[in-house]
């Protein structure tokens, strides 16, 4: 195979400059290890040959392409042996001081035409390329670790990088089996700017009490299809790489309220309780295995009330199929019973407020999240208000977890854990598009990949409905008089249109 690039030095041999490695060798390219470190390239080198002769082992390498793949590394004991490469990529320590005298070395080393590329994740990469007198030459090449696994790189133009270096590093991501997506310049670039709003509007939740950290993180699994919750995905990064992350990308935006940090990570991360790594973290564990508590049990109630919703519900002929599926006792009266459970369905108000706007009894009202079709749920999520009565609170528990389905009963807010986590992901995820950080397709493909969600941003948008999320969005504006719930102008403009969020523009 002949490769875009036929030397490519890597500068810096831990675990990302080791997957990136491994990557430009598969592809057909001469690689060069260097680091600062004595003795590290060479151990990197070692430790490549150890991962292609495991892969022959399972079968996965025949005996040619080891041989061949071994002959391609090679150690360089200097800078100056990277002078034949036409692409070198840094992946050292992340300080910009670093980074820019790296550079200027190797741009006085190698080839005028040869691909200078950065694996920054956070620093701008227009700052690192400011002092070259060839900053065109420079791109960032962000790849996600493990390089191997984690099949999409991000190819990031500064402001003065040639289009032609980002095509070329883009033909070479392909060359080797990964998604290439294409991003501006910007704080986070695409995944680490789109994955803020999981993470800190979680944090939001559990700081008021809305609910504790399993709760949420089982709403979001069961309810949305993530694969872990947001604080179990914090507990594995760890807050010592999370949460420094999320101070960054605040300050980098100006403070922009969407990507607030928390207290919580930053009491958390002072007090050394980062995560799994060290055994504790918003979870205990114990031999590497989460000591996740157990969920509150279904409360026993002999006598049911009757049941009667809201004329304003979300989706409420789909919440009387359930209940008449559930067996209760359904009113129809324009007005509930004394004795009747009520059930509101709201998208970004809270209960609290819908039963005093309707004027209703907020002792016996009950608040269920109807934002998603309940069929493609594994979890009912149930809010009470601060005047909800606990036999009511234990009726609502007990009706919708008669057929086995789970229940959580969180406290009220303005939107449910779903929706104000949702919501927020989408809005954050549309005024990318609105910034022109990347095109929506890039978008998605780059969040499912290098995040591992179910859906991307703007698919998750489509399937809550656009409208949807502006009502939750315009409402939870209203309840918390916050602008970081203020609607991207791009996703007003898609549902004033009616148009999916994933169409691209002509």
């Amino acid at each position: 195979m002949q490769s875009i690039f036929k030397t490519v030095g890597i500068v810096g041999t831990g675990a990302m400059g080791r997957g990136i490695a491994q990557m430009a060798a598969q592809a057909g390219s001469q690689v060069l290890l260097f680091d600062v470190q004595p003795d590290a390239a060479m151990a990197a080198m070692q430790a490549l040959q150890s991962t292609w002769q495991t892969l022959q082992a399972k079968g996965k390498l025949n005996d040619d392409q080891l041989a061949t793949f071994v002959a391609r590394l090679s150690v360089a004991d200097s800078v100056a042996e990277l002078a034949p490469c036409d692409l070198v990529v840094e992946a050292v320590v992340e300080r910009l001081d670093v980074k820019q005298r790296l550079f200027a070395e190797l741009e006085d080393i190698v080839s005028p035409t040869a691909v200078l590329a950065t694996n920054t994740s956070s620093l701008s990469v227009t700052s690192i390329a400011a002092a070259l007198k060839r900053p065109g030459q420079l791109a960032g090449y962000h790849f996600f670790n493990p390089v191997p696994l984690m099949r999409v790189v991000e190819v990031i133009a500064g402001l003065k990088t040639s289009a032609a270096v980002c095509m070329q590093l883009t033909d070479y991501t392909r060359q080797f089996g990964h998604t290439p997506v294409s991003a501006q310049d910007t704080p986070g670039f695409i995944v680490n700017h789109a994955g803020r709003g999981y993470g800190t509007e979680a944090l939001r939740v559990a700081g008021e009490r809305v609910a504790d950290f399993a709760t949420i993180d089982r709403i979001l699994k069961d309810q949305m299809g993530f694969r872990l919750g947001p604080f179990e995905l914090m507990d594995l990064t760890a807050l010592d790489v999370s949460h420094p992350v999320m101070e960054s990308i605040y300050r980098q935006y100006y403070d922009e309220p969407r990507y607030r940090p928390s207290v919580i990570t930053a009491q958390r991360l002072a007090g050394g309780v980062v995560g799994k790594k060290v055994g504790e973290g918003f979870y205990k564990y114990e031999g590497g295995l989460v000591q996740m508590p157990a969920e509150p049990a279904v409360p026993v109630v002999a006598d049911m009330p009757p049941v009667w919703v809201s004329p304003k519900a979300a989706r409420r002929a789909e919440l009387y199929q359930l209940l008449k599926n559930l067996g209760a006792s359904i009113e129809t009266g324009a007005a509930p019973s004394s004795m009747a459970l009520i059930l509101v369905a709201p998208l970004g108000l809270d209960v609290t407020t819908l039963a005093a706007v309707e004027r209703l009894d907020a002792t016996r009202t009950m608040g269920i999240d109807m934002m998603l079709d309940d069929a493609a749920t594994k979890r009912r999520v149930l809010a009470t208000n601060p005047a909800t009565r606990p036999d009511m609170r234990n009726a609502a528990h007990a009706l919708f977890a008669r057929d086995g389905k789970s229940v959580s009963v969180i406290r009220d807010s303005g939107g449910f854990v779903t929706q104000r986590v949702a919501a927020t992901i989408v809005n954050i995820a549309a005024d990318m598009c609105q910034q022109g950080i990347c095109t929506p397709a890039d978008l998605d493909v780059a969040v499912t990949l290098g995040l591992g969600y179910p859906m991307g941003p703007l698919a998750m948008g489509d399937r809550i409905g656009p409208t949807n999320v502006l009502e939750v969005l315009f409402n939870m504006q209203t309840v918390y008089g916050d602008t970081r719930y203020r609607p991207s102008p791009w996703l007003r403009r898609r549902g004033a249109l009616g148009l999916s969020l994933t169409h691209e523009e002509g």
